[in-house]
Order: C-alpha cells, then structure tokens, then sequence
C-alpha cells in the first residue's frame, strides 16, 4: 500500500510517500523557520499563507522524488489535529480536494501518532508494545503504545511543552528561535551544573511533566544577574537549563519503565533531535538492558513521512475518513474522526 503523507499543523510544509508504513519513497519539507525568526516565534497566520504558498509544489515534489504518480497512491493521509487552526485547514482542504479530484480514499491523522509512527520508519524491526515519550514545541506525552493506532496515555505536561521552554529560555538568553537546537549547540560549551535549577515532580501524578517553574527559575535568575551587575555566562545558562529537562524527561519515564516492565522504548517530536536527551535516554536504556529507538533528526521534525506511516496503520483498520474531515485544533490522543 502507498500512501502520500501530508503535514501541515504548525510551520512546516510537508509531504512524503510511505510504502507499507515502512519503506521512504521520499520526504519533501519546506520550513518556514527564516520568516518566523524575526518575530521570535510563529506567527499563525503567516504560517497559513505559507502553506497556501507551498503545498502545490511540496506534494508535485514528493510524488516527482518518489517517481509514483497519483494514480499508483492509494490513499492520502492528513494531519487534522492538533496543532494551528489555520494551517491546519490548509492540509486538510488540499488533502480532501485531492483525494475527491482523483479518487483517492482519505485517512485523517494524529499529529502525535504521527510522531510515534516515525519510529516505524528507522526501525523497521520495532512493534508494540513498546513505550514511548513524544516531546516537542507543542506536546510532552509518555505513552504506552499497546498496538497500532491503540495508546495509554501514562504522563503529560501540566502547563509548558519541554519544546515551548526551550524556545523561551532561548529567548531569554538572546539566542533567538528557534530555541532547541540553538540551546542544544550552546550547552555543549558549558558547565551543566554551573546553576542549580529545578526538577519538578508533580504530586500524585509521579510521570507527568512541569517545565514552567524551571523557565521561571531561569527568568529569576537571568534578573538577579542584572540587579546585581554580574555577568550572565550564556552556555552555563544553556547547559545548566538543559541538564534540568533532561533529568525530569529521563527520570519520569524510566519509573514508569521499571513500573510497567516495558522491555523497549522510543522517543519522539522535535526535542527528540537534541543530543543531550538522546545520549541520557540510551544511557538510562542500556543500564535496564532495554532496547531503545529513535528517528532519524530529520524524523523528529514534523514531516510528512510520519504521517504517511501513521494512516497506513489507520488504513489497516479501516480507518477512512469521509469528505467531511475537518481540523481539530485541540484534538486528544486516541481520539477517533
């Protein structure tokens, strides 16, 4: 089964072919990273005319570099949630116009359950049950994935994803956005145990995630330095920030690990490229003896190649959507259209 993979949810344009959920055809993204630098974040509703701009091209793209041609696509897959209202309707309508303009059937999919899918991708031998942590700009979820398109939800953030406080940290320190790969760069100069920042642990809910506090503490301290006169050093600030996520992301998922006796884990999303978290969670696997997986950086980004993935395993269950799909910006995990 081929299917074209179409990802619209924030500010990246994308689109990939997938056969069998498995094999890359191709993966096509144009990134809108450049135009929303200067405004220190995205903008919504240039994000939207942007994919406007893009997705012709991005789709004729992929289906050029995977050499298929629409006939031989069996279904289109689209993220319709969660993620920006506006770009998301994007996708969706190019998605659904495409699909009725050349009689395709239509498969609507889980911006997150995409994440989980590009593990599909990289690790070709990985199958649930397994365990894994999705965190990114948006999202900071730690689920059990007991079967294909089937999760228990274990732990979530209560207020900050880990990705939004890297993007303020970064801010804040003057490195701009987007914040986690240029926090992941500036902390490897420096000291992570230079600054004592906290490690939140939630009451009763031993595996769900808190990051405001820590963007506070940094904040508070970023203040106290200039009150006093002293000089801030930046990587000191980055590393020290980014030793303090890392240690709440490892250790909140290694207790459920030893909890629930999972025998493999993955991570997911954008903050699942930072090196830092990588290198923690492989240590924290190979202790246990468990197996770890991981994409490929240009995986974790959001792309259209998860999304491909994800609706192959929706198209196993018969999971079709009708011409009514519409986009659901606050859309939950397991969910159904």
């Amino acid at each position: 089964m081929i299917i074209l993979g179409i990802e619209s949810s924030c500010d990246e344009t994308a689109a990939a072919v997938v056969k069998d959920g498995r094999i890359l055809l191709s993966n096509v993204i144009a990134s809108q990273i450049s135009t929303h630098t200067k405004y220190g974040g995205v903008v919504p509703e240039i994000a939207s005319r942007k994919h406007i701009e893009a997705i012709v091209q991005v789709v004729r793209q992929a289906l050029e570099e995977a050499h298929t041609d629409i006939e031989e696509i069996d279904a289109i897959g689209v993220t319709y949630g969660p993620g920006l209202v506006g770009p998301l309707l994007v996708g969706v309508s190019y998605a659904k116009a495409y699909a009725y303009g050349c009689g395709k059937r239509l498969i609507g999919v889980h911006h997150i359950e995409g994440h989980v899918s590009a593990n599909y991708i990289d690790n070709k031998e990985l199958e649930p049950p397994f365990m894994c942590l999705i965190v990114s700009g948006g999202h900071t979820h730690l689920v059990n994935v007991t079967d294909y398109g089937e999760y228990e939800i274990l732990g979530r953030t209560m207020d900050d994803a880990a990705g939004e406080a890297y993007d303020k940290v970064a801010r804040a320190i003057g490195l701009g956005y987007p914040g986690g790969p240029k926090i992941d760069a500036e902390a490897k100069k420096g000291d992570p145990e230079a600054i004592a920042f906290p490690r939140a642990h939630i009451d009763g809910d031993e595996y769900d995630f808190s990051f405001s506090g820590l963007k506070s503490a940094v904040l508070n301290y970023l203040n106290s330095c200039e009150m006093r006169g002293e000089t801030v050093i930046r990587e000191d600030v980055a590393a020290s920030f980014q030793a303090a996520v890392v240690d709440v992301l490892v250790g909140n998922s290694m207790k459920a690990v030893d909890k629930y006796g999972a025998k493999k884990f993955a991570i997911a999303g954008g903050v699942a490229s930072n090196t830092a978290l990588r290198d923690a969670m492989g240590q924290a696997c190979d202790k246990r003896g468990m197996s770890f997986y991981r994409p490929s950086p240009i995986l974790c980004t959001d792309n259209g190649a998860m999304i491909a993935s994800a609706a192959y395993y929706r198209a196993l269950r018969n999971g079709y959507a009708g011409l009514a799909l519409n986009a659901v910006p606050g859309l939950k995990l397991g969910e159904t259209i």
